[in-house]
């Protein structure tokens, strides 16, 4: 468990922290934070710090800015690196109301309300892991980031090909000093991406691990001199980064999703929440492919899933039963991409996976064929449908869907939808370089 408020007082002392940073997730998946000197420390246990929440993208208009922060006294984290001013140590943060309401608003609140969902089912905890993908650019002289790549390694390479390792190796150690128990770390297909295994969770931890994860893998490429992007296709050609979310439900300790006697030692539980989740898939995508060059990833050809199915087998469908059973036995859902909001996505794989167990839904037949060698007749004679090609398409699928609209909630479905309407408009409107390559001289 977390520590008491006394511990906190004496780790701060003992570790010679001298700021508090509080922080919270913005509706887009952006690490926010207050800094706040030692002094104001009991105040922010008190849950008495306030911030303007008219200044976060997607929270609330001006006339109803104030807002309060409360400390998850079980997040503290001393972070390892120093200055010479002391070391920063950190709370993450839910946001309530100045009269002691939730705010709808905050997505780590907004998981917390679709867990008590799954309770409500019976249910005691959903565990995930994640696999968030990266890639590491050199900087330029100024300190930003270009298109050049540090290696021209490939999957598992080692040095010298690989010289993200060093890289890798400082992240997983300063991970390891935080206290996470890293599983894997390697390189991945494309050259410059790698990948950092850390170990499952449940659910809101997990997400909370995530942005942790992120922070810090940006902090220690840049004492690197790189830049570290979780944009999910930053070069045309090679593999994009996916966040494979492995997700299973336990009740009582025990893991729901295992029958050692059922189809592929899957319980009926199993069966059902993959039901859901292939019933919800076209609609929630634009919350866990949140951005215009998401969609850019969900091509045929890279290894990333653009087609809704399932396999105990095959690698191209969007959900795939890794190998594992006992207490690992779990679904794996490929499409996830590391720009998605982890509170949000989680929210709404929740909710997908919880109405296929709650409706009793069919899982169809399992496809255990290559997926990216069917033509277009042959999927719809299987039942595979398309995931949305754009960000344009996910958004009208979201609308359509009450169950993902619910699980969002009012307020972040309606900030959510507004955000990423104007985003694709900025996008639709714009002239891309490679029109003007295409019809400059040709027309």
């Amino acid at each position: 468990m977390g520590l008491t408020r006394e511990e906190i007082k004496q780790k701060v002392q003992e570790e010679n922290v001298k700021f508090i940073r509080l922080q919270f997730t913005d509706l887009l998946g952006t690490i926010k934070n207050v800094e706040i000197p030692l002094s104001q420390l009991d105040k922010a246990l008190d849950n008495e710090m306030a911030f303007d929440g008219s200044s976060i993208e997607g929270f609330v208009r001006i006339e109803e800015s104030d807002m309060k922060l409360y400390p998850d006294l079980d997040t503290f984290l001393v972070f390892p690196w120093t200055s010479e001013k002391g070391k920063v140590a950190r709370f993450i943060c839910d946001i309530y109301m100045p009269d002691g309401t939730p705010f709808e608003g905050c997505p780590r609140y907004n998981l917390k309300r679709n867990l008590k969902k799954m309770e409500e089912l019976g249910f005691s905890a959903f565990n995930l892991g994640t696999e968030p993908e990266f890639f590491l650019f050199k900087l330029d002289e100024q300190g930003e980031p270009t298109l050049e790549l540090n290696d021209k390694g490939g999957y598992f390479d080692l040095a010298p090909t690989d010289l993200g390792e060093n890289c890798r190796r400082d992240i997983v150690l300063e991970l390891e000093e935080m206290g996470f128990e890293v599983e894997a770390s390697h390189h991945e297909v494309a050259p410059g991406q790698h990948e950092i295994d850390f170990k499952y969770a449940d659910a809101v931890k997990h997400a909370d691990d995530i942005q942790t994860f992120k922070l810090v893998v940006k902090t220690i490429a840049r004492k690197h001199g790189l830049h570290a992007t979780f944009m999910p296709k930053p070069l045309f050609g090679v593999n994009g980064s996916g966040m494979h979310c492995n997700m299973s439900l336990f009740k009582e300790g025990k893991n729901t999703f295992l029958d050692e006697n059922g189809p592929l030692q899957l319980s009926e539980t199993a069966y059902q929440f993959i039901a859901g989740i292939i019933k919800h898939a076209l609609s929630f995508t634009a919350v866990t492919n949140p951005t215009v060059n998401s969609y850019k990833r969900l091509v045929p050809g890279y290894e990333a899933p653009c087609y809704v199915a399932w396999s105990g087998t095959n690698r191209s469908p969007l959900i795939r039963v890794p190998a594992s059973r006992g207490m690992s036995t779990r679904i794996e859902v490929r499409s996830v991409d590391p720009a998605a909001n982890p509170y949000l996505a989680m929210s709404v794989l929740l909710a997908a996976g919880l109405d296929g167990i709650e409706n009793k839904l069919e899982a169809p037949k399992a496809v255990d064929r290559n997926i990216y060698i069917m033509d277009k007749e042959e999927r719809e004679a299987n039942g595979v449908a398309d995931l949305p090609a754009t960000l344009y398409d996910a958004i009208q699928q979201l609308k359509s869907d009450e169950i993902i609209v619910n699980a969002l909630g009012e307020h972040i479905f309606e900030h959510f939808v507004e955000a990423k309407e104007i985003e694709w408009d900025m996008f639709r409107t714009q002239v891309h370089p490679w029109e003007r390559e295409q019809y400059l001289q040709q027309y």
